[in-house]
């Protein structure tokens, strides 16, 4: 269902995104791991058509993010970094506006709207201006635009930040409904909700990728855990020469 074909990225001197290529298939749920600065939403922005990557693709359900944006764009969900919204809506204005920029058909918005009302569970917020609400009701507003068209496809970059224990639970709970119909990629930094989400696991640095695992053969490569195994992994290119 997603496909990247050593896909590239550099800003002047830097290179963010160093030929990455791997898929994801439908049913599998990516944990997208690595440092600040390592390249993950860089990843993400190019394969959700919002940056030019600099050479390479991805393939969204068939659909080229280069040659076909359009269309690989009507097969993902993207919640990017910090859920950038319309502050001066209510979340159901904004979902509506949603509804509409996906061409929803009439007879189709307002179902798809409470479904994702009750899937983000912000029912009791819809009618505030979204400019009041708390961090972690915003990104629960981000995160149910990007269900909105029931994409097959979801880019999640931090859906939990910012959620109390009981809302990131809740999270984890909808991506594990999810999982079984769709091809998910998860960025994050909290390395005790990967094994709770993910089936499998990319870790990269530098813009390339050093392990591609199930989180239990990450965790177990190293006496302390999936925490241990990342922080190596991170300081094994540090100490390789230029």
């Amino acid at each position: 269902m997603l496909e990247l074909q050593n896909l590239k990225k550099a800003f002047e001197d830097h290179v963010a995104v160093a030929g990455l290529s791997f898929t994801l298939q439908k049913g599998e749920v990516l944990g997208f791991l690595g440092q600040n600065g390592a390249g993950k939403s860089t990843t993400m922005r190019m394969i959700a058509g919002v940056l030019e990557p600099e050479s390479g693709d991805a393939l969204v359900n068939g659909h080229s993010i280069t040659t076909a944006r359009r269309a690989a764009q009507s097969q993902i969900g993207y919640l990017p970094e910090g859920a950038p919204l319309y502050r001066d809506m209510t979340p159901l204005t904004f979902l509506r506006f949603m509804a509409d920029a996906h061409d929803l058909r009439r007879s189709e918005r307002k179902n798809a709207v409470d479904r994702v009302i009750a899937d983000a569970r912000i029912g009791n917020v819809t009618g505030q201006p979204i400019a009041t609400l708390s961090k972690g009701y915003r990104r629960r507003v981000g995160l149910a635009a990007a269900l909105i068209h029931d994409p097959p496809v979801l880019l999640l970059d931090e859906p939990t930040d910012g959620l109390d224990p009981i809302q990131k639970r809740a999270v984890r709970a909808l991506v594990a409904r999810m999982a079984p119909e769709k091809a998910i990629l998860i960025s994050t930094h909290t390395l005790d909700e990967v094994p709770a989400m993910c089936s499998r696991v990319i870790v990269i640095d530098k813009g390339h990728i050093v392990a591609d695992e199930t989180p239990t053969a990450l965790a177990e490569s190293k006496p302390g855990g999936l925490e241990e195994a990342f922080i190596d992994l991170a300081d094994s290119r540090e100490a390789e020469p230029c």
